[in-house]
């Protein structure tokens, strides 16, 4: 990785304040266990946006848990609309809750972090495409892969509405590189084969009917990075595949990717009180948003130096 420029080591800056904030100030943030930081921490992504230009939207709904019936949860979307395709939408999104009882700091923290980064980076511009910015909720269990897990919800109203979503991007757990050899894992052993067995790459992973994105996806982020990447094309049911918020949409037939250091896979904190803010690589975190945002500009049509 090249040395970072001055604009880099803002942003690394920028994030390291942000993951601080949701993962340090506020912490464990869910329904069942700590409701109140939840909203909190959804009040904090609504007050960023908005400082970016932007107008939230809040699609509501409750939980349905025996218990919990009651308690309004919400994900949060910014938009710019498309000047030449505006039915054509490409969505960056990742989740700000945390696992029970977890600070959240990689998982998923850096995710959201990333999403609120690109956003302020967009602000302003203009695009081909429909381009969103989503914070999702509940993504962790008990709702991951339920009817109250965010991203499905939101991604049934997209499809209830008919909506064109040609690109979505799922930002889960990317602050965390290793150089050390054997520091990368894999969920079956024919993929150590395949791919790299030290953890310093950042991954994107899609299921077979968004092959097309990834491809794409990948030779936008290799024309402009000087960092490890790998590609994934697999059988969404292969353990880790679906592991995020672009499962949703692949439920509701849509193309989607996720970004991520691989998660359980390479980071040893992976759902325990210790994935704390401190844990994360900010220089590669940095590096790899910015040119995530290279990335977003060419799904979306918007022309950037560089």
């Amino acid at each position: 990785m090249p040395s970072l420029t001055e604009e880099q080591k803002l942003l690394r800056e920028i994030l390291r304040e942000d993951v601080h904030k949701l993962a340090g100030e506020i912490g464990d943030r869910n329904v069942r266990t700590n409701y109140k930081n939840l909203g909190v921490a959804a009040d904090f992504i609504e007050a960023s946006f908005q400082q970016a230009g932007f107008k939230v939207f809040h699609q509501g709904y409750e939980v349905d848990l025996v218990g919990l019936q009651g308690r309004p949860c919400y994900n949060l979307v910014v938009e710019i609309t498309g000047s030449e395709r505006p039915g054509e939408i490409v969505i960056i999104g990742g989740h700000y809750d945390s696992l029970e009882d977890t600070p959240g700091a990689n998982d998923n923290a850096s995710g959201t972090a990333a999403v609120l980064a690109l956003a302020r980076a967009f602000a302003g511009k203009q695009t081909q495409r429909t381009l969103r910015f989503v914070a999702f909720v509940n993504e962790e269990p008990p709702y991951f892969q339920s009817k109250d897990m965010g991203s499905l919800v939101y991604a049934k109203q997209c499809r209830h509405r008919h909506e064109n979503i040609v690109a979505m991007l799922s930002l889960e757990t990317i602050g965390y590189y290793s150089e050390a050899e054997g520091s990368q894992h894999y969920p079956v052993s024919p993929l150590g084969l395949i791919y790299p067995t030290a953890g310093n790459f950042i991954a994107f992973v899609g299921n077979i009917k968004s092959r097309k994105l990834v491809r794409e996806v990948v030779e936008l982020f290799r024309r402009h990075a000087q960092f490890p990447s790998e590609a994934a094309v697999l059988p969404e049911m292969l353990v880790g595949v679906g592991w995020s918020d672009q499962w949703s949409f692949w439920q509701e037939g849509y193309p989607g990717v996720m970004v991520t250091d691989t998660a359980p896979f390479r980071y040893p904190w992976y759902h325990t009180q210790e994935d704390t803010p401190e844990k994360i690589v900010y220089d590669r975190l940095a590096y790899v948003v910015s040119i995530l945002e290279k990335v977003v500009a060419g799904l979306a049509g918007c022309k950037q130096e560089g």
